[in-house]
């Protein structure tokens, strides 16, 4: 029976990513979401057919709407129809792409339909990831996880138990500052922090990877997928992004999934798992492969350290800690901070922040909000 998707971010590079992996499975599309991008989402809503197109965006909507009067296509706006989009009977796959915490909501609509949900958004987990764990568990949905690194988790696991798990060795590239001191990053352009070496990601996560939030965001992910303490997860800089991440047992075997850096491995396990289906492309050439180099992270990019001080703190900590990151990403992208303005924003609101224990989404959205209000208040007293 061929796979049905709804893909929540369909214009994104994973989303972009996903639709190659359909197009060359033979998977059908019952929905595709975006935020404001009206021509593609047009382009891809012809191509594909599906049933559903949403965009955040209500006058994008609207105009889609009317672009697309002469197809049997629906055409719905903001959270409402993302919801839905997430929810849709038709579809028995969600692939979640969209960035930040608008994932969240979503993600817990196709949780209670008991979906299988590809899960590309880090912040659902950081910011709701006790709630959103036992729901899954509650309606028996799946959640799969689509970044690399957690991807190559998923499937070193399968060689060993849960309790046989001494640690998880979790690899970044380093992003393009892994070199730099803590004087040299003070002065980075916003264009140097956007040439990542290895990845082709969207702008957000492009900074997060930078900075090395994307690297704590997805300490705290790996904690939920995997049910492990912190302190069984290791940060290993493996700068040419052979290695994706390695698992090592209580006998001491370490095993690592290994390839080339290509999203559309993860994303189509994902979709087909247990079984691997066929991919094209590039294959890694291990006799030309001279070294394997490993390192510390850099401590001078403090995205990890943040981020775990905020898993420790727990409850609604993390909220804030990626609601500020969110915030001061799109100012430094602006040109209107810093980079290192960043970790400073991020520690101003986690420093004004009263922790909940076990917050309920409403409480989580709320924290969300009321983490940008304090940052927009005083954003001249942070400077």
């Amino acid at each position: 029976m061929s796979k049905r998707i709804s893909l929540l971010g369909s214009t994104g590079s994973i989303g972009r990513q996903t639709l190659d992996v359909i197009d060359a499975c033979g998977m059908e599309v019952a929905a595709i979401t975006a935020n404001s991008s009206v021509d593609v989402l047009e382009e891809q809503a012809r191509r594909y057919g599906p049933e559903l197109a949403v965009l955040m965006d209500e006058k994008a909507a609207a105009d889609l709407k009317v672009r697309l009067a002469d197809t049997s296509v629906k055409v719905l706006a903001g959270m409402d129809g993302l919801m839905e989009a997430a929810a849709l009977p038709s579809a028995d796959t969600v692939l979640t792409a969209v960035v930040g915490m608008v994932g969240l909501r979503p993600t817990m609509a196709a949780i209670r339909e008991g979906k299988r949900i590809a899960l590309a958004n880090k912040e659902t987990l950081v910011c709701g990831g006790e709630l959103v764990m036992e729901e899954a568990h509650d309606f028996g949905a799946e959640i799969l996880p689509v970044d690399s690194e957690h991807s190559a988790i998923f499937q070193c696991l399968q060689s060993g138990a849960h309790d046989e798990i001494e640690e998880i060795l979790l690899t970044a590239s380093g992003g393009p500052f892994r070199d730099l001191t803590a004087e040299q990053i003070t002065d980075v352009t916003v264009d140097q922090a956007l040439a990542h070496p290895n990845w082709s990601m969207g702008k957000k996560i492009t900074i997060d990877s930078a900075t090395m939030i994307n690297k704590g965001l997805e300490i705290i992910e790996a904690c939920w997928l995997f049910q492990v303490p912190i302190e069984k997860i290791h940060v290993l800089v493996q700068p040419d992004s052979v290695i994706h991440s390695m698992v090592q047992f209580q006998d001491g075997a370490v095993i690592a999934q290994m390839g080339t850096p290509d999203m559309k491995l993860p994303i189509q396990y994902a979709m087909f798992y247990p079984k691997r289906a066929f991919l094209g492309g590039e294959r890694l050439k291990f006799e030309q492969l001279k070294s394997i180099h490993f390192a510390k992270p850099n401590p001078a990019l403090r995205g990890i350290e943040l981020a775990s001080e905020a898993f420790r703190r727990g409850g609604s900590m993390t909220t804030v800690m990626n609601a500020a990151n969110e915030y001061a990403v799109a100012k430094f992208l602006n040109r209107e901070i810093f980079f290192t303005d960043i970790y400073r924003w991020i520690e101003y609101a986690m420093d004004h922040h009263s922790v909940i224990q076990n917050p309920s989404l409403e409480e989580i959205l709320k924290t969300e909000q009321e983490t940008y209000t304090l940052l927009e208040k005083d954003r001249n007293i942070i400077k």
